[in-house]
């Protein structure tokens, strides 16, 4: 008997396989649900991981926590290999993979001003570390159902994102004619006139030769989808003074 024998092989599709899977599955989605509620939170408020950085982060941790909870239904009940050795311990493997993908995860974070990007594709790298660990260990309708979950919320979740009510935030850089001063109290005023909310937290101010520079981050009142960039930039031309300006969302 070989362990491609088809009786070893069905052990990972027997009943009780299939109910560990299936109450995987549960946790998966339950886990899914959470992070997009809680990564809603950080995504209305403009903040830069959102809810499919959130969702997988979340997903990725409850499928490797909750093999824990199935040591018996490991690598096919212990049968597909001929029993596990007796002083086996996945979750020493499990925490050094998790560990080196994060700091490979890291290098894909990239941040230029107050603009970040490379946060979900972290997220799905750590996420699909998690599939490879489920897989690994035997579970494989789980696996395949982390996959989809993950692959779905990739593809549809930034729509999902985009439609619900939430405050877009952006980041401003505006650079004054010769001798014109700006004021807080001006930008502030000319951005809640425009629908945006101006943040003093976020304001920088740097003088170059006679010329003024401010670096600034707004907030939108409400979310105009694909304008948000195109509504407030061109309304700096009603700003006297501005000599040059740029304008970028301020979260990827």
């Amino acid at each position: 008997m070989t362990m491609l024998d088809l009786d070893h092989l069905l052990h990972y599709w027997n009943a009780t396989q299939w109910a560990a899977n299936v109450l995987m599955l549960m946790h998966l989605m339950g886990a899914m649900l959470l992070g997009l509620i809680l990564g809603y939170e950080r995504a209305y408020h403009g903040r830069a991981a959102g809810m499919r950085t959130y969702a997988l982060v979340c997903m990725a941790s409850c499928a490797v926590t909750i093999l824990v909870g199935y040591p018996d239904q490991w690598f096919g009940g212990h049968m597909a290999g001929g029993g596990a050795p007796p002083m086996l311990d996945p979750t020493r493997v499990i925490q050094g993979v998790v560990t080196g993908i994060g700091f490979l995860c890291a290098g894909v974070i990239m941040r230029e001003g107050m603009n970040i990007s490379g946060l979900t594709t972290a997220a799905s790298m750590w996420a699909a570390s998690a599939i490879g660990i489920v897989l690994g260990m035997g579970f494989y309708f789980a696996a395949i159902a982390l996959t989809l979950l993950c692959a779905s919320l990739m593809m549809w979740g930034a729509k999902l994102e985009a439609k619900l009510p939430s405050h877009p935030a952006i980041s401003v850089l505006i650079r004054g004619a010769p001798g014109r001063k700006f004021e807080q109290r001006e930008l502030s005023s000319f951005s809640d006139g425009i629908g945006y909310r101006f943040a003093p937290g976020s304001l920088s101010i740097e003088k170059k030769g006679d010329c003024e520079e401010w670096r600034f981050v707004c907030t939108a009142k409400r979310n105009f989808r694909g304008e948000t960039l195109i509504r407030f930039s061109s309304r700096l031309n009603d700003l006297p003074g501005v000599a040059e300006y740029r304008v970028t969302h301020a979260r990827n």
